[in-house]
């Protein structure tokens, strides 16, 4: 006949604080990925319904915002002028600014200063001032309901210029720039 060993009460007591120990880590990895789907399904919903986020691509921007920078958007239909906002077209999200609200009146001289309401407006933001791709006669007024929109790198960006694009609704406005969260170097805050 085989000999039973029965253990220790120390032996036991490590088995069962062993056996604890095993469900309580259990416990905590399951508490820790609950937590986390639920702060990324939080996250997903902020981006998506509040803050999008998006990644810059192309030159029109520039010297603002360059390609590869990635923004955030205060999702919003109130623009000023001078705000830089995005707007859908062709299933994208373009960046632009704010250069003339509804019922303005503007006019761009060959020398590609921006006049609205007969005001001349300053724009330190234009390093590279011309009419670009302009196929509108001036004096132009903006309908109601929409808004005129250019990039800041005029020779290259496509914009409210041109009637391809044209004025831009207010249903199709996402939101206005909040802040650059990329390049880390360049994290800016917008107005």
């Amino acid at each position: 006949m085989e000999e039973k060993v029965i253990p220790s009460a120390d032996q036991i007591g490590a088995e069962l604080k062993r056996e604890k120990n095993k469900i309580r880590f259990k416990r905590i990895i399951k508490n820790t990925l609950c937590t986390l789907v639920v702060v990324a399904a939080i996250a997903v919903l902020i981006t998506t319904l509040v803050l999008p986020v998006l990644q810059i691509a192309g030159t029109s921007m520039e010297p603002t915002l360059e390609n590869g920078d990635i923004v955030v958007l205060l999702k919003t239909s109130k623009l000023d002028y001078g705000d830089l906002c995005g707007f859908s077209y062709s299933n994208k999200i373009l960046i632009k600014r704010v250069i003339a609200l509804p019922g303005d009146t503007l006019v761009i001289d060959r020398d590609g200063n921006v006049y609205v309401n007969g005001v001349m407006r300053d724009e330190p933001y234009v390093s590279d001032k011309g009419l670009g791709e302009c196929d509108i006669e001036f004096p132009y007024t903006v309908p109601e309901n929409t808004y005129f929109l250019m990039g800041d790198h005029r020779s290259t960006s496509i914009d409210s210029r041109n009637t391809v694009i044209g004025c831009i609704p207010t249903e199709q406005i996402v939101g206005k720039l909040f802040f650059r969260v990329w390049p880390f170097s360049k994290i800016l805050f917008f107005n």
